[in-house]
């Protein structure tokens, strides 16, 4: 038995209600005009009903749309879709799991099973550690982020920045500027040659 648009929204609101009914979200079912009447009618449905409404080419609903509620939760979702993508992408671009805990509170259990998804090569060992040019290179190019953001700490698009700038690793990058960061103010204004003269 095939269904048609009506039909299918017939059912779910219907649906819907007996569960508000269940649940006795009565504020609900007034919010859809249910009254007394309704209830009653609504008890005495079953799935059978719900099938035969399946049939149905018309329905019974007012349908307006809320734009105070639109507009938010359309961009709660655009918010979470761009998240999503750039977790993906930092997955990618090897995201050590610290990162990922620290940045979006990931387990290792989900950052593995990510992996997996996006078929990546499982990460072993450290990184390796950088040479001047690129320590040099990576330490400017995150005091000038940091200075610009009058914050500490990096989004996770400035590490993706970073590492699209400076052609390094992510997993070098997050290494060093968390070690960088334990250093505070004092060490932002000092190259990465001379941390020793601050002490470690």
């Amino acid at each position: 038995m095939s269904s048609n648009k009506e039909a299918d929204l017939t059912t779910a609101v219907l649906l819907y209600a007996m569960r508000c009914l269940a649940e006795g979200d009565q504020q609900a079912l007034r919010g859809m005009n249910f009254g007394p009447k309704e209830l009653d009618a609504l008890k005495e449905m079953n799935l059978a009903d719900l099938y035969r409404a399946d049939t149905l080419r018309v329905h019974c609903l007012k349908i307006a749309l809320d734009r105070t509620v639109f507009w938010p939760m359309l961009d709660n979702l655009r918010h979470q879709r761009e998240s999503d993508d750039l977790q993906r992408e930092l997955l990618v671009a090897d995201a050590p799991l610290e990162m990922m805990q620290q940045l979006f509170g990931w387990s290792s259990r989900e950052y593995t099973r990510w992996r997996r998804l996006l078929t990546l090569a499982p990460s072993v060992g450290r990184p390796p550690e950088l040479n001047e040019t690129d320590t040099h290179a990576l330490w400017y190019a995150w005091q000038e982020r940091i200075e610009a953001r009058e914050q500490n700490a990096l989004s996770a698009t400035d590490y993706l920045d970073l590492q699209q700038q400076t052609g390094i690793g992510l997993r070098s990058i997050w290494a060093l500027v968390q070690r960088w960061e334990t250093y505070g103010e004092g060490f932002r204004a000092t190259p990465p040659d001379r941390v020793a003269e601050h002490g470690t």
